[in-house]
């Protein structure tokens, strides 16, 4: 189901009712109930020990959790545990899409299930992870046309849509957050900090990959630097365009359509911000080959990526989610190890410094997910229906918890020859 599906008779209150056509398969819940009854029993496992409360209709409840614990309230248990059963990974996700379940306090909820990640499945049952864990579908896989098509299904949505809930800098990656920032001056310290590392000032060439809206181009061009910035995303190309022109920095930075393994030239700089993410396993070493062959002796390459332990992202490179099927299709979360490791492995750079903000990140997802809501009227009138509102809501609260509990980090890292 892509994200592109929207519903031009949005807004009704209670729980949302799918269309199918635009959301097949939610709007019946799967039917297994061998399936639904261990994963009730492994569900009522699972939250035994979390500080949470899982309110059942009749008032009973789970998990450890005290007055103050945050609520999950089943509202139809049975469907809930039928998604569950038939894929825990997805079915988790979708019962919260249709309002199988749901809560007011959702990424504190969230949290303390992505604390216990790695242990929530009893470690007898993970050996049989590999039977039931379902593949990556085919077209997904990150060839030169399976990444425009990826992109365009979460990217090419609505611009209007991202600015709703992004702040003015249009940056959508973890801002980077001083004593007194609000959050645009965050992005922009963020920005300001890559630049840095990649060694971008006066007189600079630089080649970004991954366009966004163009505010690293905006910032790098008022340092004096020239840019040639990289995107597959025609909406986002287009509104780049329009906004490095409004800045005054037309003549200094050129924004194209272009895969980064149809690049060419050499560049005194090659900074990306979160886009490794969409890159894909199989594809990382010409990612790195792109950066080295593109840096000028001498240059420096400065990135971003959201990290996760390497032991986790072996397990996770296995898994089709929740997050591919509706967010990021095609995507794998890097580990620190697999960046310095590809980078050693395909290019000359040594690793010159490194940064950890991941809780900047909640705090930045927070804020996105707090204005994404308040705004959802003006949103409704772009399309969006309440389904696609639950399932942004998960998406913005369930990453929220994977940072806030540590589950997932965000790295800068600053790459160049010795000597520099």
């Amino acid at each position: 189901m892509s994200t592109s599906s929207v519903d031009r008779t949005a807004g009704s209150s209670g729980p949302p009712t799918p269309d199918e056509n635009r959301w097949p398969g939610l709007a019946t819940p799967p039917h297994s109930p061998f399936r639904a009854r261990i994963a009730e029993q492994l569900f009522r496992h699972a939250v035994r020990p979390l500080n949470v409360r899982v309110r059942m209709p009749d008032g009973s409840q789970l998990g450890a959790g005290g007055p103050d614990a945050p609520e999950m309230r089943l509202n139809r248990p049975a469907a809930f545990f039928h998604r569950l059963g038939v894929d825990a990974k997805i079915g988790f996700g979708e019962a919260y899409m249709v309002g199988d379940w749901t809560s007011d306090a959702l990424a504190e909820v969230l949290t303390p299930f992505a604390e216990r990640m790695a242990t929530l499945i009893p470690p007898l049952l993970q050996r049989f992870r590999r039977f039931v864990d379902r593949g990556h579908p085919a077209g997904e896989e990150n060839t030169v046309e399976g990444a425009r098509s990826n992109i365009h299904r979460h990217y090419d949505l609505s611009n209007d849509l991202f600015g709703a809930f992004l702040d003015p800098s249009m940056m959508y990656s973890s801002a980077l957050f001083g004593p007194d920032d609000d959050l645009t001056a965050a992005q922009h310290r963020k920005i300001d900090s890559v630049l840095d590392y990649a060694g971008v000032r006066e007189g600079s060439t630089v080649l970004e990959i991954g366009t966004g809206w163009g505010e690293l181009s905006i910032r790098a061009a008022a340092r004096g630097a020239r840019v040639t910035s990289l995107t597959i995303s025609e909406e986002q190309a287009k509104l780049a365009t329009e906004r490095i022109a409004a800045a005054g920095f037309a003549d200094r930075v050129d924004v194209r359509l272009c895969d980064y393994r149809d690049a060419g030239g050499e560049y005194d700089a090659v900074v990306s911000v979160e886009m490794i993410e969409a890159v894909g396993e199989a594809y990382w070493p010409t990612f790195f080959e792109t950066v080295g062959k593109r840096l000028k002796p001498g240059g420096g390459f400065g990135l971003q990526a959201i990290t996760m332990d390497h032991e986790r992202m072996l397990a996770a490179a296995r898994s089709y989610t929740w997050m591919h099927k509706y967010i990021f299709p095609g995507g794998l979360i890097p580990s620190t190890t697999s960046i310095e490791q590809g980078v050693l492995a395909h290019t000359r750079l040594k690793l010159q410094g490194v940064r950890e903000f991941g809780q900047d990140y909640a705090r930045t997802l927070r804020g996105w997910r707090e204005k994404f809501t308040q705004r959802w009227d003006e949103i409704t009138e772009l399309g969006f229906d309440d389904v696609f509102k639950r399932m942004w809501e998960f998406y913005l609260a369930y990453s929220e918890a994977g940072f806030r509990s540590g589950y997932l980090k965000v790295h800068q890292f600053g790459f160049a020859e010795n000597g520099r």
